[in-house]
């Protein structure tokens, strides 16, 4: 993989776990680069300025910093659609639901070990670049009624308004679409999307699917789309 990594820009943000000290001689060892942020002015600056690939995002979700964090992650995500990791000191499963619904990626404590980290780093980057870089040549358009997803285009709309998904939402609602009208179960779904062993994959999905309903669905709560099928997964259509 090391052809697919090298060059890929690592932002930290908030270096209070040392996280960037564990992690650089990894990132080196891929031909990643490892760039910090000590405050939000830095941070800004550096996805300004520089081609960023991946954030990691050392956000303290306790009673102090709670909201700040969580308002952190929604306002990094507004502006860009580029992997965000939350890695914090809190194992709280709490506040891994709440980074997520935020629009994190992906949730790590910061005692993991880094090479998980590192695994994880790399398998949320082959996402991001496979879906930014997908072949024009795959000219598939699904449709499911309203809902329209163009694949070359890497756009969703409903009933013809643009919809903005992240790369995970995207790729789940498009999963889901390419197999229309078949049901996939939390682990079926997570292990396609993150490439990985479904551990914990139910809380993760569903936090997802929450987020797509309420972009794509007029009542998130009877959806039109995206349903659920209980005690089995989800479908469209």
């Amino acid at each position: 993989m090391m052809e697919h990594m090298t060059g890929k820009n690592i932002l930290v943000y908030n270096n209070s776990t040392e996280i960037a000290e564990k992690m650089e001689p990894l990132f080196a060892g891929e031909g990643m680069s490892t760039l910090t942020a000590a405050d939000p002015e830095q941070l800004y600056q550096a996805l300004n300025s520089r081609e960023i690939h991946l954030m990691l995002i050392d956000v303290e979700l306790n009673d102090k910093g709670w909201d700040a964090g969580i308002e952190m992650i929604a306002s990094l995500r507004e502006k860009s659609s580029i992997p965000l990791i939350v890695i914090s000191a809190q194992s709280a499963e709490t506040a891994k639901i709440m980074a997520l619904e935020a629009g994190a990626d992906d949730y790590v404590t910061a005692d993991c070990n880094p090479l998980e980290l590192l695994a994880r780093v790399k398998s949320q980057l082959r996402r991001y670049m496979q879906l930014v870089n997908m072949c024009a040549n795959i000219d598939r358009i699904y449709k499911v009624d309203g809902l329209v997803i163009d694949d070359t285009r890497r756009t969703v709309t409903v009933d013809g308004k643009n919809v903005r998904l992240t790369p995970i939402e995207y790729k789940i609602l498009r999963l889901l679409a390419q197999q229309r009208g078949k049901v996939l179960s939390n682990s079926q779904i997570y292990e396609t999307i993150w490439n990985m062993q479904a551990f914990g994959a139910d809380n993760i999905i569903a936090v997802h699917i929450r987020h797509i309903r309420e972009k794509i669905e007029k009542n998130p709560k009877e959806p039109r789309y995206l349903k659920a099928v209980w005690g089995n997964g989800y479908k469209v259509g």
